[in-house]
């Protein structure tokens, strides 16, 4: 290809530069690793955002197969001040999917790094590349009749351990909260060095998937969310399969049931009673898995009225929220939780339990089942088919464990998402003592015009929610640089000091989560 034929240049890179390193790239990884046909970057621009899709478009994808590799990628885009933004299985798709920050960064896809490189039944870790899937590795416990379970985030099969970990994803099990489970990364940095967090900076120490904090400052949680490190590792604790499994749900028929919901919930959590992130999901996104369309039941345009969201409930089976949960342990011990849940649940006086065998194997329950006990699936992209269209936003802010809280955040999404034409689709997440309150926004993005409400009401709830003191803990990339502006100065300086001192030429994905050398001038 001639040097002139590139159509998308990373950010003040010359053709000429552009094309010595695209040349470098080749002499390292082989022609079949270095992409920049139009054609062969498709895949990697596609965004459910409501941006233009050339805002995202990447100049080149390169893909590596060795820690070697990667460090040698690092060093050229180092030399030709080539930005790089890296994938392990890129299937983030509500958050961002493959696509870069911004246009013209090259891709680092490390799909071909997947090796399940050590699991340990006994001690119950595993340490696995960056493309290793969910369900490869739950193929791979299957085959040896490991006794180890697996917990993830929906839809799961597709996705990675490494990735969702870093960007400190969720999951349905008791091992749900999965940087709480992170034991051991390792790192390629901006300078080309390998870094190993915790116990790995010793060589021949076999504790390093054991024991988190190693000696001296522990930097793991530095390196999530951020871009000062590309994970070419990583090491987790899995559970230990429990001979039972008890899934059951309880539906409440009213939308006002979310506060006491959640005050009949937290003390059962915070006690382990129930040891797994609950989940509390409205109407709308369980008949979205269940293989609901809104087109179903209306064409008008706008938000669904509440009149058509009850007869779904009715037509469906469903509560206006369905709370999902489980047990684990001996026999004995899920006998007396089951007694204990049941116990509080009827001194409440509302909520209908079910169990797995009354579901018989309907939807959504089965889905909830096998996430809550660790086979993954990928029921849950049946949200996509509501309004369908292909737009989706993650809107996930935080709150504490509060029936109040919930109440508050639940009627001011809703109201915000109806005033713009769309519909409440979330779910709480519940934690230890927190609540991951979980919204998909969902549109139309081949409608100009929904789209430009879509991403109206997303600012709209960035705005509305922080004016009320709840922060995001996680956005798609479009939005990355507002929610660090909600954090405030101190923490951007501090993560831009450290971005100067590691990463001076700005090379490792500039822009993720705001932090951006080219942009931030605030020092």
């Amino acid at each position: 290809m001639s040097e002139q034929d590139y159509k998308v240049l990373p950010r003040d890179v010359e053709q000429g530069e552009f094309h010595q390193a695209i040349e470098k790239f080749r002499a390292l990884l082989g022609d079949d690793n270095v992409l920049v046909e139009e054609a062969q970057l498709k895949p990697y621009n596609k965004i459910m955002m409501p941006s233009e899709d050339a805002e995202h478009a990447p100049s080149a994808a390169v893909t590596a197969t060795t820690v070697e590799q990667v460090q040698g990628v690092v060093k050229i885009c180092n030399e030709h001040k080539v930005p790089v933004w890296t994938v392990s299985t890129g299937r983030n798709f509500g958050y961002g999917s493959t696509a870069p920050h911004h246009r013209g960064q090259i891709i680092l896809d490390l799909k071909k790094m997947n090796k399940i490189i050590h699991v340990d039944a006994e001690l119950g870790t595993a340490l696995v590349e960056p493309g290793v899937t969910y369900q490869q590795l739950y193929d791979y416990i299957q085959e040896n009749n490991l006794p180890l379970m697996l917990s993830f985030s929906a839809p799961s099969a597709i996705a990675g351990p490494l990735g969702n970990t870093m960007d400190r994803g969720v999951g349905y099990t008791p091992y749900g909260e999965h940087f709480l489970m992170q034991c051991g990364m390792e790192l390629v940095l901006a300078n080309g060095e390998v870094y190993r967090t915790g116990m790995g900076g010793v060589e021949g120490d076999n504790a390093w998937q054991v024991f988190k904090w190693g000696y001296g400052p522990t930097l793991d949680g530095m390196f999530t969310q951020a871009n000062y490190g590309i994970c070419t590792k990583l090491g987790f604790w899995l559970m230990h399969k429990p001979p039972v499994i008890k899934p059951f749900e309880i539906q409440f028929e009213e939308e006002t049931d979310i506060a006491e919901i959640v005050e009949f919930i937290r003390p059962l959590r915070i006690n382990q009673v129930i040891p797994n992130s609950v989940v509390i999901a409205g109407v709308l996104w369980e008949a979205s898995t269940a293989g609901v369309r809104r087109s179903d039941y209306t064409s008008e345009p706008g938000a669904t009225p509440d009149a058509i969201l009850k007869q779904i409930q009715k037509d469906k089976h469903l509560g206006a929220w369905n709370v999902y949960c489980a047990l684990y342990g001996t026999p004995e011990q899920v006998e007396v939780n089951w007694n204990i849940v049941t116990g509080a649940l009827k001194q409440l006086g509302k909520g209908k339990i079910i169990t797995e065998e009354e579901a018989g194997g309907t939807e959504p329950f089965t889905y909830r089942a096998k996430l809550m006990s660790g086979v993954p699936n990928l029921r849950e992209f049946g949200l996509y088919n509501w309004r369908g269209g292909g737009g989706s936003m993650w809107f996930a802010p935080v709150s504490q464990a509060r029936g109040s809280e919930c109440d508050k955040q639940y009627a001011l999404a809703k109201e915000i998402l109806n005033k713009h034409g769309l519909d409440y689709v979330g779910e709480f997440i519940v934690g230890w003592r927190d609540m991951h309150h979980v919204i998909d926004v969902l549109y139309d993005r081949t409608n100009p015009e929904e789209t430009k409400r879509a991403d109206a009401c997303f600012n709209e709830l960035l705005d509305e929610f922080e004016k009320r003191g709840y922060a995001v803990y996680r956005v798609n990339t479009r939005f990355m640089d507002r929610v660090a502006q909600s954090y405030g100065p101190v923490k951007r300086r501090l993560e831009h000091t450290l971005k100067k001192a590691l990463d001076p030429n700005n090379i490792l994905a500039p822009g993720k989560s705001g932090i951006d050398l080219d942009k931030f001038n605030d020092w």
